[in-house]
Formats: structure tokens, C-alpha cells, sequence
């Protein structure tokens, strides 16, 4: 299996990257099946052509809108039209992320809730075209590792919905603010947009590593053209390469620091029962963590104290949660931050069989390596052996570990 580095000659955008992956070969067919899974085929006409910048050839990916009457799009309409969709549930993840993370910076930066974000500020059927489009070829080529260069943003001024903006637009400041992005300047900055909300949403949720690793082999590449003119080509290339290194393993960066949302309720009118499936509601849904205890509240009722540990990037959606599955009428919510130590999953061939487990990075480097707690139940009823006995079966095949992901 190859990795992918996407080269942000200097910036990035969704059209251009769009163009890169079909350039590289990425079927039009792909792009657009998600796309007509939705419903959308009848809204634009999606075109890729040959195009030059300063004399290097390339693919620009043209969208046009096809007149359907007023269409209004907000965030909210925009995650039941994903939710809703026929999408495979891996693409279905990857659409829905790009456009929370799009839908939160924006609904910040103009101090509304990130539901209520009006699909003109995100874009228009052509940020829908280039998302789902750039999101399905990544899904198509479903590469180990994505590697990006950090891009540039450009000075300026910008024509938006909003008026005249300065360059980077507020969207973009946010995006690289929150998802920590490292970006290249200059003292004599170029004129002009050179990256894109669209570009560096796409870049923020697809990319495992802002920096292309040290020793790698180009096995292909395709080339996306913008639609800006500069004096110099204006690019975007994305090769498949085969990297020669595991950056995986930081120690810079581990352990490594991230924001958290920590949402919590008192709750003393529903049941123990409804309570429980209200925590496994948010367990589903995708919180690291949720812990309830019994408590002494008025009129000396006994009730509930819910705390639930959630991405930063889903405490709007989690909001929701909390209203329409619990009986609470208000919840707190405060950011944090916590430290926390790089894992793996995987599994370990053993003479019981393949168990799951999971690895930790320590800080000095070293590894270890802990069966899943429902594997090591598992097996005491099917080899009638100690949990004593079975983890020391397992701690013993260590070295017969397969990693289903990246260290993360």
C-alpha cells in the first residue's frame, strides 16, 4: 500500500486539489458517486480539462452551477444531507469531518452557532463538489500514511459574501489555529489568496503529517491547476510515493497536548434505565470517555451527575444530544486541555488465536502492549483458563503484533 503526499506549490485549494487526483488517475466516476448518492448530479456539470500555469501542464477542475431555483444550505441541512446519504460509513466520516471543521471555524469567526452557518459562507455546490470529490479519491486510493508540506496563505485583500476580507480570510486563521497547522511566510509575502478555507479544511482532516518524510520514492503524480494568475505556476501536485520511514514514533510530540470539550449534567427526573442508554447514546456517538454517579440533589431527590470527555470539534453536535436524548434543561461545558500518550491497535497472533490489543508509546520510547479487556474475557469462557494465565499468553507473543493503524 502507497502514502500520499499532497505539495502545496504554495498554496492549496479544493479545486485544485480536486484536478491533482484526477490527474493522477483518480476515475471521474469515483469522484462522483458520492455525489449522485446524495442526490446532487442534477445541481452542477463537474468538468476536467487540460490547463497550463507559466507553461506547466496540469488538470483545473471546473464546476458549474446548474440553476435549481433558491437553494438554501446552512451546516445543520448540509449533516443530515451527509447523514442521510448512501455513503460507505468510512467516506461518510471523512465528508462529515471536512465540513463540521469548515462549519465550526466559521460559525466562530462570525460569532453564530456553527449549525446556523449559511451554506454561502462555507461555499457553494462547488465546495460541495470539491469536499466530497477530494474526500472520495482519498477514500479510492485509501493510502497507509497522507504527508502534505506546509502551505503558505498569501496577503491581501479577498471579495467574499461578507465584502472586502484581508488575506488569510478569518476561516482560515481559525482552521490553522485550532488544528495547530504549520504555515511558511515571508517578509515579502506574495499577493493574493494562495490557500483557501476549502483547501485548508480538506488539508486539516486528511493529513497525517505536515511534513513530507525525509527519504521517499515518487511513483506517480498528478498536477491540479488554479484559477489565479501569478508569476509564478500556481499547483498543486499529488504524488503517490513509498516512504522509507516510520515518522509515526515522535518523541517530539509525545506525549502530545490537545484541546478537549468536557460537558456534564445533573439529571434527577429520568430513571437508572433511561440514564444508561442515554450514556451509550454518547459512547456511540464517538466521546473518549463518560462517567455518571448517583447524587443528593433538591428537595432531597436522587439523581444523576453525567460528565462526558468529547472531541473540541463535535461539542456543538454533543449539545444536541444532551437535549434531545436526556431531560436535562441545562448543561456546563468547559475547554481543557489533557496530555496524552501515543496508542496503536492491532492485533497479536497467539496459540488461542488472533487477539486484539492495543500499544502505548511511553515518553522514553519503550512499548506497551495490553489485551483488550472484552478479548481477555472472551477467552477465559472459551479456554477455561485464569485471566492470570491468558495475559501472560499474550505479553509472551508481543512480538507477533500487526498494527491496524498509525500511531495516534
Amino acid at each position: 500500500m502507497e502514502d500520499v503526499l499532497i505539495e502545496c506549490s504554495p498554496g492549496i485549494s479544493g479545486d485544485m486539489l480536486l484536478g491533482a487526483f484526477y490527474d493522477l488517475g483518480v476515475p471521474k466516476k469515483v469522484i462522483e458517486q458520492p455525489l449522485i448518492d446524495l442526490g446532487l448530479k442534477d445541481q452542477y456539470n463537474l468538468e476536467f480539462e487540460e490547463s497550463k500555469s507559466c507553461s506547466i501542464r496540469g488538470i483545473k477542475a471546473k464546476v458549474e452551477n446548474i440553476d435549481c431555483g433558491p437553494i438554501k444550505r446552512n451546516w445543520r441541512s448540509i449533516k443530515q444531507l451527509i447523514l442521510n446519504g448512501n455513503l460507505e460509513d468510512k467516506l461518510q466520516k471523512l465528508i462529515f469531518e471536512v465540513f463540521e471543521s469548515l462549519a465550526s471555524a466559521e460559525g466562530k469567526v462570525h460569532g453564530i452557532n456553527s449549525e446556523d452557518v449559511h451554506f454561502h459562507e462555507i461555499g457553494a455546490i462547488d465546495s460541495l463538489v470539491d469536499i466530497i470529490g477530494v474526500c472520495a479519491a482519498l477514500n479510492f486510493l485509501n493510502p497507509k500514511k497522507v504527508y502534505c508540506n506546509e502551505p503558505m496563505l498569501g496577503k491581501g485583500f479577498v471579495q467574499t459574501q461578507h465584502g472586502k476580507l484581508s488575506v488569510p480570510p478569518p476561516a482560515v486563521i481559525e482552521l490553522i489555529r485550532k488544528k495547530n497547522i504549520k504555515v511558511l511566510s515571508s517578509f515579502d509575502s506574495i499577493e493574493g489568496e494562495l490557500s483557501t478555507p476549502t483547501g485548508i479544511a480538506l488539508l486539516s482532516n486528511l493529513v497525517n503529517y505536515v511534513q513530507p518524510p525525509s527519504k521517499y520514492s515518487i511513483n506517480s503524480y498528478g498536477v491540479g491547476i488554479g484559477n489565479l494568475k501569478f508569476p509564478f505556476p500556481n499547483l498543486v501536485r499529488v504524488y503517490k510515493i513509498t516512504s522509507f520511514e516510520d515518522p509515526s514514533i515522535n518523541k517530539q510530540i509525545n506525549p502530545r497536548c490537545e484541546e478537549i470539550s468536557v460537558q456534564e449534567a445533573w439529571i434527577d427526573d429520568q430513571t437508572p434505565e433511561d440514564i444508561s442508554n442515554f450514556v451509550e447514546k454518547l459512547r456511540i456517538e464517538g466521546a473518549y470517555d463518560v462517567s455518571y454517579q448517583a447524587i443528593n440533589m433538591k428537595k432531597n431527590r436522587i439523581g444523576f451527575s453525567i460528565q462526558a470527555i468529547l472531541p473540541i470539534e463535535k461539542k456543538e453536535y454533543f449539545m444536541r444530544l444532551w437535549f434531545d436524548y436526556s431531560n436535562t434543561i441545562g448543561v456546563r461545558e468547559r475547554t481543557q486541555s489533557r496530555w496524552i500518550l501515543l496508542r496503536r491497535r492491532g492485533e497479536c497472533s497467539t496459540t488461542f488465536g488472533n487477539v486484539k490489543v492495543k500499544q502505548t508509546l511511553k515518553p522514553d520510547g519503550s512499548i506497551t502492549m495490553k489485551p483488550e479487556n472484552d478479548e481477555v474475557l472472551r477467552l477465559k469462557l472459551d479456554q477455561k483458563k485464569s485471566t492470570y494465565e491468558i495475559r501472560k499468553i499474550i505479553k509472551e507473543s508481543s512480538k507477533n503484533f500487526k498494527a491496524f493503524e498509525n500511531w495516534k
